[in-house]
Protein backbone atom coordinates (compact mmCIF):
# COMPACT_ATOMS: atom_id res chain seq x y z
CA UNK A 1 0.00 0.00 0.00
CA UNK A 2 2.87 2.64 1.21
CA UNK A 3 4.42 1.22 -2.21
CA UNK A 4 1.75 2.24 -4.24
CA UNK A 5 1.07 5.57 -2.78
CA UNK A 6 4.82 6.68 -3.38
CA UNK A 7 4.61 5.70 -7.02
CA UNK A 8 1.61 7.37 -7.26
CA UNK A 9 3.00 10.42 -5.64
CA UNK A 10 5.97 10.56 -8.19
CA UNK A 11 3.80 9.69 -10.82
CA UNK A 12 1.91 12.69 -10.03
CA UNK A 13 4.79 14.84 -9.47
CA UNK A 14 6.38 14.06 -12.55
CA UNK A 15 3.07 14.74 -14.72
CA UNK A 16 2.69 18.53 -13.13
CA UNK A 17 6.47 18.96 -13.18
CA UNK A 18 6.06 18.38 -16.89
CA UNK A 19 3.00 21.04 -17.76
CA UNK A 20 4.35 24.39 -18.37
CA UNK A 21 3.35 27.18 -15.89
CA UNK A 22 2.94 30.91 -17.09
CA UNK A 23 1.95 32.87 -13.62
CA UNK A 24 -0.67 35.89 -15.02
CA UNK A 25 -2.49 38.50 -13.32
CA UNK A 26 -5.93 38.80 -14.28
CA UNK A 27 -6.98 42.14 -14.84
CA UNK A 28 -11.03 43.16 -14.56
CA UNK A 29 -11.62 43.36 -18.45
CA UNK A 30 -10.27 39.76 -18.91
CA UNK A 31 -12.28 38.00 -16.19
CA UNK A 32 -14.36 36.05 -17.90
CA UNK A 33 -18.09 36.35 -18.15
CA UNK A 34 -20.85 34.05 -18.13
CA UNK A 35 -22.63 34.87 -21.27
CA UNK A 36 -25.46 32.46 -23.37
CA UNK A 37 -27.73 33.16 -25.91
CA UNK A 38 -31.01 31.28 -25.46
CA UNK A 39 -33.26 30.85 -28.44
CA UNK A 40 -36.38 28.82 -27.83
CA UNK A 41 -39.60 28.02 -30.28
CA UNK A 42 -42.52 26.40 -30.85
CA UNK A 43 -42.84 26.85 -26.70
CA UNK A 44 -46.53 28.12 -27.21
CA UNK A 45 -45.63 29.93 -24.19
CA UNK A 46 -44.58 33.67 -23.08
CA UNK A 47 -40.79 32.32 -23.55
CA UNK A 48 -40.68 32.54 -27.38
CA UNK A 49 -37.81 34.21 -28.85
CA UNK A 50 -34.03 34.53 -28.51
CA UNK A 51 -32.39 36.51 -25.08
CA UNK A 52 -29.40 36.82 -24.00
CA UNK A 53 -27.82 36.29 -20.27
CA UNK A 54 -24.94 37.45 -18.47
CA UNK A 55 -24.37 36.59 -15.08
CA UNK A 56 -21.30 37.87 -13.12
CA UNK A 57 -23.00 40.77 -13.23
CA UNK A 58 -26.19 39.77 -14.21
CA UNK A 59 -27.43 41.56 -17.53
CA UNK A 60 -29.04 40.73 -20.94
CA UNK A 61 -32.49 41.02 -21.76
CA UNK A 62 -33.62 37.56 -20.42
CA UNK A 63 -37.44 38.32 -18.68
CA UNK A 64 -36.03 36.82 -15.73
CA UNK A 65 -32.59 37.25 -15.53
CA UNK A 66 -31.77 37.12 -11.69
CA UNK A 67 -33.61 34.22 -11.56
CA UNK A 68 -31.95 32.58 -14.29
CA UNK A 69 -28.64 33.73 -12.53
CA UNK A 70 -29.31 31.95 -9.25
CA UNK A 71 -30.81 28.13 -11.04
CA UNK A 72 -27.42 28.24 -13.24
CA UNK A 73 -25.10 28.93 -10.27
CA UNK A 74 -27.40 26.46 -8.02
CA UNK A 75 -26.85 23.67 -10.82
CA UNK A 76 -23.40 24.18 -11.77
CA UNK A 77 -21.14 21.58 -9.67
CA UNK A 78 -17.85 20.91 -9.72
CA UNK A 79 -16.94 18.12 -11.98
CA UNK A 80 -20.17 18.14 -13.92
CA UNK A 81 -21.96 19.74 -16.88
CA UNK A 82 -24.92 21.95 -16.24
CA UNK A 83 -25.88 21.46 -20.05
CA UNK A 84 -25.18 17.86 -20.70
CA UNK A 85 -27.51 16.02 -22.95
CA UNK A 86 -29.29 13.38 -21.96
CA UNK A 87 -27.31 10.34 -21.69
CA UNK A 88 -27.86 7.98 -24.96
CA UNK A 89 -28.80 4.71 -23.38
CA UNK A 90 -30.99 6.71 -20.65
CA UNK A 91 -34.53 4.81 -19.99
CA UNK A 92 -37.23 7.34 -20.42
CA UNK A 93 -40.58 7.51 -20.72
CA UNK A 94 -42.71 7.52 -23.99
CA UNK A 95 -44.09 10.96 -23.92
CA UNK A 96 -44.42 13.59 -25.64
CA UNK A 97 -44.13 17.47 -24.03
CA UNK A 98 -44.89 19.46 -27.39
CA UNK A 99 -42.72 20.70 -30.62
CA UNK A 100 -40.63 23.24 -28.16
CA UNK A 101 -37.15 23.20 -28.78
CA UNK A 102 -34.04 25.12 -27.13
CA UNK A 103 -31.12 26.23 -27.92
CA UNK A 104 -28.23 27.39 -25.58
CA UNK A 105 -24.90 28.59 -26.29
CA UNK A 106 -21.98 30.81 -25.16
CA UNK A 107 -20.01 30.86 -22.14
CA UNK A 108 -20.29 29.58 -18.56
CA UNK A 109 -18.08 29.40 -15.95
CA UNK A 110 -14.92 29.86 -18.56
CA UNK A 111 -16.34 27.15 -20.53
CA UNK A 112 -18.38 26.89 -24.16
CA UNK A 113 -21.51 25.94 -24.32
CA UNK A 114 -23.99 24.65 -27.14
CA UNK A 115 -26.38 22.74 -25.48
CA UNK A 116 -30.12 22.23 -27.63
CA UNK A 117 -33.13 21.17 -25.46
CA UNK A 118 -36.65 19.75 -26.71
CA UNK A 119 -39.28 17.84 -25.00
CA UNK A 120 -39.89 15.00 -26.70
CA UNK A 121 -39.44 12.22 -24.10
CA UNK A 122 -39.85 12.12 -20.42
CA UNK A 123 -35.87 12.58 -19.68
CA UNK A 124 -35.57 15.53 -22.06
CA UNK A 125 -39.13 17.41 -20.38
CA UNK A 126 -36.99 16.50 -17.16
CA UNK A 127 -33.98 18.20 -18.27
CA UNK A 128 -36.05 20.97 -19.80
CA UNK A 129 -37.93 21.54 -16.62
CA UNK A 130 -34.70 21.47 -14.61
CA UNK A 131 -33.54 24.43 -16.07
CA UNK A 132 -36.24 27.01 -15.19
CA UNK A 133 -36.14 29.47 -15.09
CA UNK A 134 -33.54 29.89 -18.02
CA UNK A 135 -36.02 28.21 -20.18
CA UNK A 136 -39.58 28.86 -19.96
CA UNK A 137 -42.16 27.06 -18.71
CA UNK A 138 -44.17 25.60 -21.52
CA UNK A 139 -47.99 24.93 -22.00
Amino acid sequence: MLRRLVLTAAASAAALSAAPFTAHAVTPAETPTDRLTITVSDSEGDGEGTYELRCHPTGGNHPKKEEACARLDEVTVYGRDPFAPVRPDAMCTMQHGGDATAHIRGTWQGRPVDATYTRRNGCEIARWDGMAPVLPRTS
